[in-house]
């Protein structure tokens, strides 16, 4: 495929994937009363001003070149607990389609990531 179709792909991946990361950080920041409630639910209501912290600082090193790799990894650790809690609590997965976007965007960015470089 064509490199600068490549690029294009790769930054609208990223952007929808980190987008999503402070889109949600931002509600929680805002205290939207559906998040609120949801995060009540699961019984982390009273961290939601945290947890809409840890998104949008996570999200920005994800972006940022020389560290998206700790961004993946703090991304994909919040994501997979995300999941956890969505398990345990029964309610909708919501955080499998930023976690899958987060992989495929760092895999796009940097395969070295996921695969071995090959020794010189």
């Amino acid at each position: 495929m064509n490199s600068k179709v490549m690029r294009i792909i790769t930054i609208v991946v990223t952007v929808l994937a980190a987008g999503m990361a402070i889109l949600s950080g931002v509600m929680k920041l805002t205290q939207s009363p559906e998040i609120v409630a949801t995060l009540s639910k699961a019984g982390v209501g009273q961290h939601v001003l945290a947890l809409g912290t840890m998104e949008i600082v996570f999200a920005a090193l994800f972006i940022y070149p020389k560290t998206m790799k700790i961004g993946f990894i703090l991304l994909s650790c919040y994501f997979a607990g995300a999941i956890a809690t969505e398990l345990s609590h029964g309610t909708a997965l919501n955080a499998v389609l930023p976690i899958v976007l987060i992989w495929i965007s760092a895999f796009l960015r940097n395969k070295t990531i996921f695969l071995p470089t090959s020794a010189a």
